[in-house]
């Protein structure tokens, strides 16, 4: 019997008889790998079922785990749900084996048992981060293995409490004929072991990596699995990480929770607001505070602008690094437009300080304060901060939950905050306390203001 082959796409998961360059279902290059159309193996069988009416249906509540992390108990909607499928992503070395090692030692150590399969290191390679880790005592099995059917055996015979898989690119099904990490086998192994922690109502955490773009590696389909998907960012030469929701069936999905990465593992960072602004230059020219929304807390972030005359005349440099390019193009245009200033011939840089990455438009006014505070060689004072997005007109817009913005600098210290008027007319007379909130209808007399 001739076996037959199709053409899988990498990204998407678009099936095709013939290899093609592009793809047409996600219009990406050189995605498409031959597997074998075979029959998917045996599945994991439900228990009998039949239609229930919704009146008769039992309410139950179940408790939630601790994972023995505060910030990722709060990420999660209150700690982990029994049953449920996590998937963790992140770029290679940004700490998601270390972050989950150590929520396996917080269940170990309270007397779960928690079964943790690594399919990349050794256990001598994991014991040496654990002693790191400080990981002593505890009902913490270890196993080395990248078949999913030994896996699923060693869990049915274990029967642990926690269930840990690392990562699932590295994880393989017998009865599939591709390679581990394809799509067909990512998708195989993530529905099976979906399978296992419903039927045994175990939380079961997966690590999966990320592609160039900075998506999850495999399909879509892959995280629409999944209960849960939380994504570990941060940049390599700093040593802040942030751990955010993309979806969660059990909870919201604004928390986030911010980590230091330490010698002996990951620390919850408390006040992210002091952690950011610790090393900020007294009375610099190009410095200034915005009172920004990660998630659902309030966080301070510096924004530093350098503006200098340039050496190619005809071609003036734009450069940012934590900001979107192109809105930042807009705004200077604005200034251009609405204040008469001129960068014809400068270089304009812009830096959000720490190595974070800003992407809601409340912080406009901030970045134009900043470059003007540069081009003019006068420091915005220290203790005022600002936010409110910026229009095409000039005008200061009113942006999302005022209040916690303020609150979070009054908390810091900061004498003053700029915001939009229309934000302050919303806001009770005297909300929050020593602290001059100061309303601002256009970037005009906002500088005015600030100068």
């Amino acid at each position: 019997m001739k076996t037959k082959t199709v053409f899988v796409c990498q990204n998407c998961g678009f099936n095709s008889p013939k290899w093609m360059g592009r793809c047409p279902g996600c219009s990406e290059w050189n995605t498409l790998v031959e597997e074998k159309e075979e029959a998917a193996p045996a599945e994991i069988s439900f228990p009998p079922s039949k239609p229930v009416l919704y009146e008769e249906i039992k309410e139950t509540q179940k408790e939630r785990r601790k994972t023995g992390i505060e910030e990722l108990n709060q990420v999660l909607g209150g700690g982990v749900v029994p049953g449920s499928l996590i998937l963790i992503g992140g770029e290679p070395g940004i700490g998601k084996s270390t972050l989950i090692l150590q929520v396996s030692k917080g269940f170990a150590a309270r007397g779960e048992r928690v079964l943790y399969v690594s399919g990349e290191e050794s256990l001598e390679q994991i014991k040496l981060r654990g002693e790191r880790l400080g990981i002593r005592k505890g009902d913490l099995y270890l196993l080395s293995e990248t078949r999913l059917e030994k896996i699923i055996a060693h869990a049915e015979a274990l029967k642990p409490q926690v269930l840990v898989i690392d990562s699932v690119q590295t994880i393989f099904s017998a009865g599939l004929s591709s390679g581990p990490g394809t799509i067909s086998q990512v998708r195989e192994v993530t529905n099976q072991v979906f399978r296992y922690a419903k039927v045994h109502t175990v939380p079961t955490f997966l690590i999966g990596h990320i592609t160039k773009e900075g998506s999850l590696a495999g399909p879509k389909s892959l995280e629409h699995i999944v209960d849960v998907v939380l994504y570990f960012e941060g940049e390599r030469d700093h040593s802040h990480r942030v751990l955010r929701a993309l979806k969660n069936r059990f909870g919201p999905v604004s928390e986030l929770a911010i980590f230091e990465m330490e010698g002996s593992g990951l620390k919850v960072i408390t006040n992210p607001s002091a952690f950011f602004l610790r090393e900020r230059p007294a009375n610099e020219a190009g410095s200034i505070v915005v009172c920004t929304i990660k998630g659902a807390r309030p966080l301070m972030a510096e924004i530093q602008a350098l503006v200098s005359s340039t050496l190619f005349s005809g071609n003036p440099r734009r450069m940012t690094i934590g900001l979107d390019h192109f809105r930042t193009a807009m705004l200077l245009a604005i200034v251009e437009k609405k204040l008469g200033f001129s960068f014809a011939g400068e270089d304009v840089y812009l830096n959000v300080a720490g190595g974070l990455s800003i992407d809601e438009p409340a912080v406009d006014l901030g970045a134009i304060a900043a470059v003007v505070s540069s081009l003019k060689s006068k420091a915005v004072p220290p203790d005022v901060a600002v936010f409110g997005e910026v229009g095409l007109s000039g005008e200061i817009r009113s942006v999302s939950q005022p209040l916690l913005r303020a609150k979070e600098a009054a908390s810091l210290g900061f004498k003053s905050v700029l915001l939009p008027a229309g934000n302050l007319s919303q806001m009770e007379k005297g909300a929050v306390s020593k602290i001059d909130l100061k309303g601002v209808k256009s970037v005009k007399e906002a500088l005015d203001y600030i100068f």
